[in-house]
């Protein structure tokens, strides 16, 4: 049976660090359950809290005009008898989440780590260390614009009409900007880590700056929910931002430390021979002539 290196605290036992499928494959059931349950403690801690999660999504919504046209205090929809049942799952399974993510994100790295090279596990440390800021920066971002947002796209409203916005509308709009912000503030960082293992160049990056930029302009105007001009700036400004910073730390990475002969060669791979060796006539002429 094939061999996979070991992600366990049996690992100790084999000093190649290495195991039978079976027992991999009861190491990741093992931590699928304890992923699964700490979802499920973090659901049952965002469904006691659901309400004031809620008072807090609505916040954006109930500072615009039309909030408040159809009962004079902000006030939204829902059809159906089960739908708001439904409403306050799905926050309590995004609060769940966010609450158990250091144990489920904790499961993965466990998981994988033992596969990867020391240097590739310093580098993806690093790499999640910077992208949960990087993420919750970017939700946070979302959610302060999100008024002007709902302000600019409400406005376009007929004279005569009254807003009657669905509460599961509303939800999923508030959801997709927050994964989308948190999301895009990601990609450069992305960037930085491909620099780190070698598959990009800053020289690549230098050459389609002005590509890259642009395309986080049509980026920002596609992925936002409302289309607004207001959004897709919110979004494309910091993402060109850290696109910049992302592209001034690889130039100075690669100015200080230049890319060896041998850098893009795993740690366990041969350097490669020399297959066009001089001809030996060439070489006994030459130790001949210093001989002399």
């Amino acid at each position: 049976m094939a061999l996979l290196k070991r992600s366990g605290p049996k690992a100790s036992r084999d000093p190649e660090g290495r195991m039978p499928l079976m027992d991999h494959l009861r190491e990741l059931r093992n931590r699928l359950l304890i992923i699964i349950a700490a979802v499920v403690v973090g659901v049952i801690v965002g469904w006691t809290v659901s309400g004031p999660v809620w008072e807090l999504l609505k916040d954006p919504y109930c500072s615009t005009a039309q909030s408040q046209q159809l009962t004079g205090e902000c006030s939204l929809t829902y059809n159906g008898i089960f739908s708001s049942f439904f409403m306050t799952l799905k926050i309590s399974v995004m609060v769940g989440l966010v609450v158990s993510s250091p144990v489920w994100l904790y499961q993965l790295w466990a998981f994988v780590t033992p596969a990867l090279y020391r240097t590739e596990k310093r580098y993806t440390l690093g790499f999640l260390t910077l992208a949960i800021p990087l993420f919750v920066a970017g939700a946070a971002l979302s959610y302060f614009i999100m008024d002007v947002a709902l302000g600019f796209l409400l406005g376009f409203s007929l004279d005569g009409t009254v807003a009657t916005i669905g509460i599961d509308q509303y939800l999923d709009y508030v959801l997709i900007m927050l994964l989308i912000f948190g999301v895009s503030f990601e990609l450069p960082l992305l960037l930085v880590f491909l620099n780190l293992v070698g598959v990009l160049q800053h020289a690549t990056v230098a050459k389609h700056r002005r590509l890259v930029i642009f395309l986080m302009f049509v980026f920002g105007a596609v992925v936002t929910p409302g289309g607004d001009p207001i959004t897709m700036m919110a979004l494309a400004t910091p993402m060109i931002l850290l696109f910049l910073g992302a592209e001034l730390f690889m130039y100075l990475r690669e100015k200080r430390r230049p890319a060896g002969e041998f850098d893009h060669l795993s740690d366990d791979e041969a350097s490669p021979l020399d297959l066009d060796p001089e001809p030996d006539g060439k070489k006994l002429e030459e130790d001949s002539g210093s001989a002399r």
